[in-house]
């Protein structure tokens, strides 16, 4: 059997949360596979849960703040070399507290015109592209 037939597939959600012209980033842990880099914050999608219940999870873990998870706005997949990605970003709000960086190295809120000095792991890369696309034909 060829490694392909073995290749594992991760499910990851992601929260696109914005403040005005602003979007939270989160930079990952120096201990995480990819590190350092910066995306959108959320994680894996255990079994038996749902995205919704998992980005809660994640994010609540990450940056010690609950969303309130809204529509999901797209879903991409990257393969990595041993494994394949399906990560799917949903637009989220935050209430009333504010975000810290409990199980990440940092948190920044970021106008999108500064994303290239953030460097993002590829799957991240692709949605930001794709929302930045669609923020732009919106704009048009």
């Amino acid at each position: 059997m060829s490694s392909a037939t073995h290749r594992v597939t991760l499910r990851v959600v992601s929260a696109e949360i914005r403040r005005g012209e602003e979007w939270l980033l989160v930079q990952r842990s120096a201990h995480a596979v990819l590190p350092l880099l910066w995306e959108f914050p959320g994680g894996r999608v255990r079994e038996g849960e749902t995205d919704r219940d998992a980005l809660m999870r994640a994010v609540r873990f990450r940056i010690g703040v609950a969303p309130a998870v809204g529509e999901r706005v797209l879903e991409v997949r990257h393969e990595y070399a041993d494994y394949e990605v399906v990560l799917a970003v949903y637009r989220c709000e935050l209430g009333a507290d504010e975000p810290v960086a409990r199980s990440v190295q940092a948190l920044a809120w970021v106008a999108p015109d500064d994303f290239e000095d953030y460097p993002f792991p590829p799957a991240d890369q692709k949605t930001v592209d794709a929302l930045l696309k669609e923020r732009d034909a919106t704009d048009a």
